[in-house]
Formats: structure tokens, sequence, C-alpha cells
């Protein structure tokens, strides 16, 4: 790595990132069904009809886990919780078994020193919840408070940060307009409704645990940077609309108490009844605000109904996600950011990483993470109160639609041995993350 501990402010926190439904094993342990669960048993949903009923087995190899992100001298663990595993119909009786598996988790996180970062919820939402509309369901919000304060009761006390959702574009835009993820939905009325009630989801989480009195409560979006194709004014206003969309429509929401005008354009017929109403809630103030950033995206017009836009391929080095690697967008983002919402908020990147085909040997990992932290760098230098970077991901893992192919992980994991191996981005990692070498 070119980059050390040493070359950051003092304060600075370098974690790591998971999700429940990727790695813990779904199986195990009376969690409940979720939409996710039933989205991969749909045939062509799920690259070799692969699900996350056993993962990476973390729900019994957690112990082993948490070894490795202290032994690469991580300070902080980002985990998710899984809202089926502690109530298997979303609502109604309590699963002890998965409360008392994030008692353990957090007790041992606290073990080894590494601070517990939790979001509470990382897209695999109770089967019974997604048969009474799911995100598109106002009462969600509410279902998803009670959730909160189920599991933060339990572990709240012991946790670094907290947030609620974990990108909400993903939640609603991608699942519910794209169709590539859980639910598996292509209508825009049920999208538009996911996009707002996310955000309300988020609002009364926060305000759930502000009763529980907890602080260091954030709000976590993932942003793609948006460019015009080409220098033609239909280019233009479709980049535009995509950074509304993507980026723009939940952190003005969050931080704004409003959404983009050229979203709105397309959205707003298919919004609730009385939307404005929720900007207080939706707008709850939190400690921090976390970005995840991986690519950017060329963007043009294109001829079909809104939001008539879509994406071209780029000319920069891709990942093995086929995604561009463009280090610049993400001081670009942190600046913005920092600039037009969230002025003197500590800023965190909660996630960055690359997928690689290289099971061991991953130089390109190593220089895509050189080549970010040379951009979080840049950004502080501008001013911008970043306080953490978190990495995605500890382990290669179940990739949504894409299943096991698809490898994040700093640890390689054989899909049949099990067996955790770290790779040279993590030894890397391991030799940069040695406490002040100066003395």
């Amino acid at each position: 790595m070119k980059y050390k501990r040493a070359d950051f402010p003092p304060d600075f926190q370098f974690g790591v990132a998971t999700s429940a439904y990727q790695i813990e094993g779904h199986a195990n342990g009376g969690a409940g069904q979720t939409h996710w669960d039933s989205f991969a048993a749909t045939p062509g949903n799920v690259a070799n009809a692969e699900n996350g009923d056993l993962a990476c087995d973390h729900y019994n190899r957690f112990e082993q886990d948490l070894d490795l992100i202290r032994g690469a001298g991580f300070d902080c663990y980002r985990f998710s919780t899984s809202w089926a595993r502690v109530l298997p119909e979303g609502r109604g009786p309590i699963n002890q078994q998965g409360l008392d598996f994030y008692d353990r988790l957090t007790d041992a996180l606290l073990k080894r020193g590494i601070k517990p970062c939790a979001t509470l919820y990382h897209w695999e939402l109770p089967s019974p919840l997604a048969d009474l509309g799911g995100w598109r369901n106002r009462d969600i919000a509410n279902w998803f408070a009670d959730f909160t304060e189920i599991i933060m009761g339990r572990i709240g006390d012991r946790m670094f940060s907290v947030a609620p959702v974990n990108e909400p574009w993903c939640v609603s835009w991608l699942s519910h307009f794209e169709g590539q993820h859980a639910p598996g939905l292509r209508d825009i009325r049920a999208t538009a409704r996911a996009m707002h009630h996310v955000l309300l989801a988020h609002g009364r989480a926060i305000e759930t645990m502000r009763g529980l009195g907890m602080s260091n409560l954030g709000a976590v979006f993932n942003l793609e940077w948006a460019e015009p194709a080409d220098d033609s004014s239909e280019a233009q206003t479709a980049a535009a609309l995509y950074d509304g969309i993507y980026n723009r429509f939940f952190l003005g929401g969050a931080f704004k108490k409003s959404y983009p005008q050229n979203v709105l354009e397309g959205l707003e017929p298919h919004l609730p009844d009385k939307w404005q109403d929720d900007f207080d809630t939706i707008a709850a103030p939190v400690d921090w605000c976390g970005l995840n950033y991986y690519t950017r995206k060329l963007i043009t017009r294109a001829d079909t109904s809104w939001p008539s836009l879509t994406d071209v391929p780029g000319p920069l080095p891709k990942t093995q996600m086929g995604w561009e690697i463009d280090p610049a967008a993400l001081s670009r983002f942190l600046i913005r950011t920092a600039q037009e919402y969230t002025g003197d908020l500590p800023i965190y990147v909660t996630e960055n990483g690359m997928a690689s085909a290289e099971r061991q040997n991953d130089a390109d990992r190593i220089d895509y993470l050189n080549q970010h932290l040379a951009e979080v760098c840049n950004a502080l230098d501008h001013g911008v109160p970043i306080k953490g970077y978190f990495i995605w991901s500890l382990l290669d893992n179940y990739e949504w639609a894409l299943g096991y192919e698809k490898r994040f992980g700093l640890v390689d994991v054989d899909f049949e041995t099990l067996e955790r191996r770290p790779k040279d981005s993590y030894r890397a990692l391991q030799a940069a993350l040695v406490r002040d070498q100066s003395g």
C-alpha cells in the first residue's frame, strides 16, 4: 500500500464491511423467509440459481472472521442485522436465537477491540411483509421502527455507530424499477413509493434510536457519478436526471427536505398522498453521513418513456463487475456532499472496493485502494471532515443476483470447503494499518 495509517488524521477510522444475507447463511438459526429467498428461487433471477442459504457460514464461523478483522488491524467492523433473523414474520414473535447471535457478535467484537458499526437493513425483507406490499406500503416505516427498537434494545448500548438503511437507491430503484434485485419489480408507481418510504423508514428508525438514548447515528447513501456521454444538450439533461434519481433524491430528502425537480417531473404523479408532510421525519437529524462509492456512468438520452436515458460503455479500466474505475469521482462526491448537503457533519466512506477475479495475487485491488485513498486525502486537503474509510468487503460472498462468481473480498472464500485465505490486499493493508510506526 502507498498509504499508511500515519498519513491520515489521528482519529481517522479504518474499517471493513459485510452484510448479513451475503455472509451469514440465512438458513441457519431460525431466520424467517425473505424476499431474497423467493427471488433467488425464481428461475433466471440469480446466476447459477444460487442463494444465501449457506453463503460464508458466518453464523457459525464469526469468531474466525472477527479474528481476521483484528489481524488486519482494522478499527471498525460495519455489519448488518437481518430483520427476518430477529423477527421471522417481520412483526410479532421474536426469534431469540437471532437476538442472541447479534449479542454474541457484538461482545466478540468488543473483546477484540473492534468498534461495532451496525446497519439495520441491507436488503433482506421478511417475506410476510413483502406479501403486504413491502416498501410500497407506508406502514413499513412503523414496522421498521418496531424492528429497530427490538434489535437496538438488545445491542444498541454497545454500538460505535448505527445507520438504518444501506443504499436506499438499491432498495427502491434497482429493485422496483429495474427489477434487478428483490422483489424484482418493474413498476414506476411501486418505485416512487419505495423511494419515499425507504427514507421515511430511515427517519422513523433514527427517531426510535434517539428514544433509546443512542447517539452517533448516520445515513448511508450509494452514489454513482454521472457524466454526459457527449457534448449534446440531450446527454447533459439525461446525466443531470440520472444524478437526480441516483444521488440527489435521497441526499435531498434527508438533508434538504426536498426532492429534485427534474426527478419529480417523472415521479410526482406516483408518490403517495401528502408525501411532502413526511420531510420532518425523513430529515431527522443525524450525526454523520456515509457515502458508498464504486464507479461512474456515461449517460445519454434514450428513446423511451421517462426517464429516457441510458448508459454507454466508457473508456476507463474496469473491475470484474464491468464497472469503470474513476477514483477522482470519489473526491468530487465528498467535496460536493459537504458543500451542498452536510456542511460540517462528519462524513465516512462507508463502502469502497472492487471485484477481482484474482483469488490471491490481487495487485489490481491494491492499486484500486491506493487510488481511492489518494482521493480521500485530496478531499481532506479541501477541508472535508472525513472521519473514516470502510472497504467492501472482508470476505468473498453472495453477490446478490450475480451469485458467488464476483469476488470483492480481502479474504478468499472457497465456497466448497468454506476455507478462508487472506489475499495479497489483506496482507498489504495489514502492513499499512500498523499503529504509528514512528513512535
